[in-house]
């Protein structure tokens, strides 16, 4: 399989859907505020969570136990159920479970947040199910997490950060430098920064066993860029063959 080739593939089918998604909110007379409806039509990132498919199925899985349409819910310890992008049940033993997110368009202040928190609760939440016992003797399954983002300026531009009583993480303070009255002020991190970030910390506090980061150009011919040598998609397909490769050897 040519990955390089097919993650291009599905990063472009991933922009042809949402502007068919906008084109059928206009033809229909219903069109959504801002970019909302590029993405109310769904299955945008089906392209992207196939290959994922297809990476799990050559390491030796079966077709049938990858779930990337229906019946994709697991059950969870804060709430009865949660909905996931991909899943992998086999013999009746939950493998594996993938979030697919991304961000894309001129609006993204708030967005940054609730991604976090969506993605941390919803780590806390399996992970504490199965801890109860909810997957029954199934070993430990594969957390993953890919994130993709829109390449654009407003990305990428670094963003103060509101601190009025205590100092937020030296990593999102960016560059230092001095204010009017020469009290040191700094300029915080870019947008893209925060994501790579959050993707980066997901992995090493052990929400999440692999994570991938991409930022890609929303064009005719898009372009596709990786800011961390460990958030590439590459390395991600490599945990997952890994993990599939790991629970079928423990099934003989």
């Amino acid at each position: 399989m040519d990955i390089d080739k097919r993650l291009h593939e599905a990063v472009q089918s991933y922009w042809d859907a949402r502007a068919k998604n906008k084109e059928k909110q206009v033809q229909s007379g219903k069109t959504d505020a801002g970019t909302r409806g590029e993405v109310t039509g769904g299955t945008q990132m089906g392209a992207l969570e196939v290959l994922v498919a297809d990476i799990l199925c050559d390491a030796g899985l079966k077709r049938l136990d990858v779930r990337t349409r229906t019946a994709l819910e697991l059950p969870g310890y804060f709430r009865a159920t949660k909905k996931w992008d991909l899943i992998v049940v086999s013999e009746g033993q939950l493998v594996l479970a993938m979030e697919f997110k991304s961000q894309a368009g001129k609006s993204i202040a708030n967005n940054v947040n609730n991604r976090s928190e969506e993605a941390v609760g919803s780590a806390k939440d399996i992970w504490t199910a199965y801890r109860e016992g909810r997957f029954g003797k199934s070993p430990t399954p594969f957390l993953g997490y890919f994130f993709l983002l829109e390449d654009r300026d407003n990305v990428k531009t670094p963003v103060n950060n509101k601190e009025p009583y205590f100092a937020v993480d030296p990593e999102f303070r960016g560059e230092a430098h001095h204010g009017k009255k020469g009290a040191v002020k700094y300029k915080g991190v870019t947008y893209s920064k925060k994501y790579e970030l959050l993707c980066r910390r997901l992995v090493l506090e052990r929400l999440y066993n692999s994570a991938c980061f991409l930022m890609a150009t929303n064009a005719r011919e898009t372009k596709i860029t990786e800011p961390a040598e460990d958030l590439t998609f590459h390395r991600m397909a490599a945990a997952l063959r890994g993990h599939a490769v790991s629970f079928l050897g423990s099934q003989t």
